[in-house]
């Protein structure tokens, strides 16, 4: 198991980057173990390598940051549960496309021990859930997402990570296209109806984690 570090109140977007950088050069080089980051971000923007201008509607609603990971537009902010995760892809296969769909099958695993079924959808990265309880496109249930995915490797070390939605704001997700996808919406646990914390969250994925990576 790697290391674990819950940090308190809401961590500084570009203070948590350069140090999650350092974390994982330090990875590489055999100066320190892996680690996995539970934190929460301040509101804010972040653009991953593929993300499209016009996909920022709102530019002047918070902060936006250009985070260097993989994906498009995404948003963070306090009751959303990121995790950083810095895994050596040398000791685990480097295999980058498998990485990505073990991360969403950790939380797909996690998830479920809160009874909601997760899914993939093919050619949307990230995790969903269907709302049976709303149409959406041609009579079909609506799906929103609950989960988003962004990583980068260098040297064969990830990190980035996941964010997964407990009780944000949904509000704040309309000033961008979540992750370029205009056709459905975004979704959280409490949003679900479920009262669920941020320490429930944080002991389910922990929990699970061993089960899809080591």
């Amino acid at each position: 198991m790697p290391d674990v570090t819950i940090l308190p109140g809401l961590s500084d977007y570009l203070a948590t980057l350069a140090a999650m950088e350092a974390r994982a050069a330090a990875i590489a080089d055999g100066r320190a173990p892996e680690a996995i980051w539970l934190l929460e971000h301040p509101p804010l923007y972040t653009a991953g390598t593929s993300s499209k201008p016009a996909d920022l509607t709102e530019p002047d609603r918070f902060p936006v940051y250009t985070a260097g990971r993989g994906g498009q537009y995404t948003y963070h902010g306090p009751g959303q549960r990121v995790a950083y995760v810095m895994l050596d892809l040398n000791q685990r296969g480097r295999d980058v496309r498998r990485f990505v769909q073990t991360l969403e099958n950790w939380v797909i695993g996690t998830l479920a021990t809160f009874n909601v079924r997760g899914e993939r959808r093919a050619g949307r990265v990230g995790v969903w859930v269907s709302r049976p309880d709303r149409p959406g496109l041609n009579g079909a249930p609506a799906e929103d997402k609950i989960a988003a995915i962004g990583v980068k490797l260098r040297r064969w070390v990830s990190f980035h990570g996941i964010s997964i939605n407990v009780e944000p704001d949904l509000g704040h997700f309309s000033g961008i296209v979540p992750c370029g996808i205009r056709d459905h919406g975004v979704t959280s646990l409490v949003d679900l109806g479920l009262p669920v914390t941020m320490a429930d969250l944080d002991a389910a994925l922990l929990a699970e984690f061993p089960r899809y990576f080591d």
